[in-house]
């Protein structure tokens, strides 16, 4: 036999060079499991916002869906479920408006706030974050908080930057020092890495002078042209925005109407399903897979509010049924608008309306649901194959499989779509659930 063609010092010398690539590629994808994500967020105007503005939303949304959706069967029809689908569905969203109606919401200082002076922003900006720190006194917030600032563009910068240094001097000055956990402060309108990089400076400075924990303010950012994605030169800059926040980043959202705008498309086209917004979340979706952040889909645009409104004298039939006709048409809209969210890997959107909210939990809960009983069998049968080939001293390959299944019943008992008992059919405790590793439960069952 001759001798080998690989000598140690040539193979050294190739392992380097594979294990510094490999520690740069953990590096930039560390694939961190996500905590939990909320599947909404409602957005509304800061002038608006006060501290039981969730439990207000809860119960006007209550009201739309004894309305319009009285009974299982209503429910059904509109959005053309299985009558048993739809009354396990029915039960859990009224459930879930009366215990958790918002999981997440934005307090907007930009498109959902409108032109206003500089006088009634710093007004609105101060108001608001005494409301906040009411609620986190009386424990009324939603599990999820952020502001959502004006874009940080020269024409905006110094209103924006004004807005975001009233509402945390106010808010910290009111609670001593205290701010609801997670907070989140929503970037529009994102175009180069020096505007998260400039947020992300800015709130040092804020931690700094409050006496903050540092890194206790999170950041977003939202795509809403195609310089978000691409620079000038045509690559991917996506990842460098994300990264110029410094690690303050939990989340990427689509704004999809100015997002097609941006592509020249005429407002008669600009839909959530348009394909330019279908390439926009798989470059999302494949740019910053791995980093554990929240891809979020845009809203709905049409709103479930009927043409008729109560006023002294009751309406007629006929101004109900087109009431109705109105709110379902608007219904089906977002049925279909959630459903090819969720089915392109997308487990979160925007809100606008309360009324919106009884078809976000009704499109969610089905949509997790219906194909319970196969994944609650399927994770079984993994976590059964799993323990019985590390019994036998066997390799167990499919472990990204149950990931899958595991996330799944992370997303569903999160939101309220799946119980705790249904988590149990799998076979796993609620404990091993939330260890949210599908390796690390089976190691631990082999210990």
């Amino acid at each position: 036999m001759t001798s080998p063609a690989f000598g140690p010092t040539h193979l050294a010398t190739v392992r380097a060079t594979l294990e510094h690539a490999h520690r740069e590629l953990a590096r930039h994808t560390p694939h961190t499991v996500p905590g939990r994500q909320p599947v909404h967020t409602l957005y509304g105007g800061a002038h608006l916002f006060k501290a039981d503005t969730a439990r207000k939303m809860g119960q006007r949304a209550l009201e739309a869906m004894s309305t319009y959706a009285p009974d299982p069967h209503a429910l059904a029809q509109c959005l053309e479920l299985d009558e048993a689908l739809a009354a396990r569905v029915h039960a859990r969203v009224v459930a879930k408006l009366r215990h958790e109606p918002v999981e997440d919401l934005r307090i907007d200082f930009e498109d959902g706030y409108g032109p206003r002076t500089d006088a009634e922003e710093d007004s609105h900006a101060e108001a608001a974050a005494r409301e906040v720190a009411r609620g986190l006194s009386d424990g009324g917030l939603p599990p999820f908080l952020g502001i959502r600032v004006k874009p940080l563009h020269p024409a905006r910068f110094e209103r924006s930057t004004r807005t975001l240094d009233r509402f945390f001097t106010t808010l910290i000055a009111t609670t001593g020092g205290r701010l609801p956990q997670p907070f989140i402060v929503t970037l529009p309108k994102v175009t180069t890495p020096e505007e998260p990089a400039a947020l992300a400076h800015l709130l040092e400075l804020v931690e700094t002078h409050h006496g903050l924990r540092p890194g206790s303010i999170q950041v977003e950012l939202m795509v809403e042209s195609s310089h978000a994605l691409y620079g000038p030169d045509g690559r991917l800059v996506l990842p460098a925005l994300v990264e110029a926040a410094r690690g303050r980043c939990v989340g990427v959202h689509l704004g999809p109407y100015d997002y097609t705008a941006s592509m020249d498309i005429t407002a008669e086209h600009q839909r959530l399903t348009h394909p330019a917004c279908d390439f926009a979340r798989d470059v999302m979706q494949v740019a910053l897979a791995g980093r554990g952040l929240a891809l979020v889909d845009g809203p709905t645009s049409l709103l479930p509010v009927g043409p008729h409104k109560p006023g002294e004298a009751p309406l007629t039939e006929a101004q109900r049924e087109k009431n109705r006709q109105a709110v379902h048409r608007a219904w089906r809209l977002m049925h279909a608008n959630v459903r090819h969210a969720l089915a392109r890997g997308f487990y979160q959107g925007w809100d606008l309306h309360p009324a919106q909210l009884p078809i976000r939990y009704a499109s969610v809960y089905a949509f997790f649901l219906e194909g319970l009983e196969a994944a609650t069998l399927r994770l079984k049968s993994f976590v059964a194959q799993a323990a019985q080939a590390t019994r036998l001293g066997g390799v167990f390959d499919d472990a990204a499989t149950g990931q899958g299944l595991l996330n799944s019943f992370l997303r569903g008992l999160a939101c309220g779509a799946i119980t705790a008992e249904e988590v149990r059919a799998t076979d796993l405790t609620v404990a091993e659930l939330h260890e949210r590793s599908f390796t690390r439960i089976i190691e631990q069952r082999r210990g």
